[in-house]
């Protein structure tokens, strides 16, 4: 992608309306625009990371055996009675009427969908367990909108819903999803802690909130400082292992943890002090079990192995990822910029030309460029005919995690720059070595 060619609207200065650094690096890198309160266009240097940090969480989702569909936004009133959730679920839900006058919403969640489907599809055990998932828009009427895309009004959520037969087949499904969220977050360059949440009146201890300390978090977090060097689970995990996926759960779940809300300040107290670690915390994924809460007031029941029907038993997982990216971006920066992580970079390099026009620059740059695309490298290619000042600041801003430089001196010796963005490390090289060392 040639820069001169792309749109990335950069602002020099620091918007006064970003509270957090997130909100104001996305809005200083042309990522985001504001459209109304709470709601954003996502621009396309913005599209490619979210498009990224999305095909993380689908590989991983696929890999846990969850199986993507792709539900409407709009939903019909009549499910929601059905469950009993339609009054009682506030102002932060969007009601409206189509032109027939029926009551509609704009999802906020989809378990009363969800169920809908699977109680018109499945009727056996033997179609168990069921994992349906699918990464969409939802709309939520926060009250106070803030932080950019942390806490928007309208935002995309994966939201995953577990069906099983049994209590005991329910725990495995959500023992995949809890394995499925630690490697995703990893892969996203995050370490996520998962805390016990609050699960209402239905009990037990099968809910938990993935939590990545940042200084700017919303929330304190109290936690056991093993949890920073705990390993995470491998790609070959098995996730039809019961007893594997059990022995993940309890290892992540024997330590203390806990949000504010759920903080016991004595169970804390019984860590040693050297090990107690108090900090701020962003929640990026909530997984919950629910049993037959919905199931049973929308009869979503299956045939058990004794020929009686059964209400079966839901879980569900949610991850935002309009909310991970500025999460990222909390936990990776500098006081130049975003730093990203590899996996979610919306370019893997990008190549500065220091002065566009100067014909050797330009032959190499294009050399560089040409190159680099064809191995299947994401590379953005500054072509434009800024100073060398604004073209730096504007490389470091976006956070590509390697940039190739390319000035004429260097050049005329048959070399180029190589520079690390995350640690600022810089080496001079051969063009054909800068070449093969992303080629390779």
């Amino acid at each position: 992608m040639r820069l001169s060619r792309y749109f990335m609207p950069i602002l020099k200065e620091n918007p006064k309306e970003a509270e957090i650094v997130s909100h104001r690096l996305m809005l200083r890198a042309g990522m985001i625009r504001q459209q109304s309160q709470g709601i954003y266009s996502w621009l396309p240097l913005g599209k490619r990371v979210l498009d990224k940090v999305n095909a993380i969480i689908r590989d991983e989702q696929n890999r846990a055996g969850a199986i993507e569909l792709s539900m409407p936004t709009l939903q019909s009133a009549e499910l929601w009675q059905e469950s009993g959730r339609y009054d009682a679920y506030g102002k932060e839900m969007l009601r409206i009427k189509d032109r027939q006058d029926r009551p509609m919403l704009y999802g906020p969640t989809n378990e009363e969908m969800v169920t809908d489907i699977f109680r018109s599809s499945v009727k056996s055990y033997k179609d168990l367990p069921l994992n349906l998932y699918h990464i969409q828009l939802k709309f939520r009427d926060e009250i106070r909108p803030r932080f950019g895309t942390m806490r928007s009004r309208e935002f995309m959520m994966k939201d995953a819903y577990s069906f099983d037969l049994t209590r005991e087949g329910a725990e495995h499904s959500y023992n995949k999803m809890f394995a499925a969220y630690l490697r995703t977050f990893d892969r996203l360059g995050l370490r996520a802690i998962p805390m016990r949440a609050d699960t209402g009146p239905i009990g037990g201890k099968l809910s938990h909130e993935f939590i990545i300390l940042a200084d700017t978090g919303e929330s304190e977090v109290f936690c056991h400082k093993d949890f920073v060097d705990f390993d995470i689970p491998g790609a070959k995990t098995d996730f039809d292992s019961v007893e594997g996926l059990q022995a993940i759960f309890d290892k992540w779940t024997s330590l203390y943890a806990a949000t504010s809300e759920m903080h016991d300040e004595a169970a804390f107290n019984a860590v040693p002090e050297g090990d107690r670690l108090s900090a701020r915390g962003i929640e990026v994924g909530h997984i919950f079990y629910f049993g037959t809460k919905y199931s049973e007031p929308m009869g979503a029941k299956v045939q058990g192995p004794d020929g009686k029907e059964h209400f079966v038993h839901m879980g569900s997982y949610g991850i935002g990822p309009t909310r991970l990216v500025p999460a990222i971006i909390e936990a990776s920066h500098d006081d130049n910029g975003i730093i990203w992580p590899a996996s979610v970079a919306p370019f893997d390099i990008v190549v500065i030309n220091m002065k566009a026009g100067d014909q050797a620059c330009d032959d190499t740059c294009e050399l560089i460029y040409a190159a680099l695309t064809k191995a299947g490298k994401d590379v953005l290619y500054d072509d434009t005919d800024d100073r060398a000042g604004t073209k730096f600041a504007t490389a470091d801003l976006i956070g590509v995690p390697v940039q190739i430089i390319a000035g004429p001196r260097a050049v005329a010796s048959g070399e180029v720059e190589v520079k690390d963005r995350k640690t600022g490390a810089r080496e001079t090289m051969t063009i054909e070595a800068a070449i093969n060392r992303f080629v390779a």
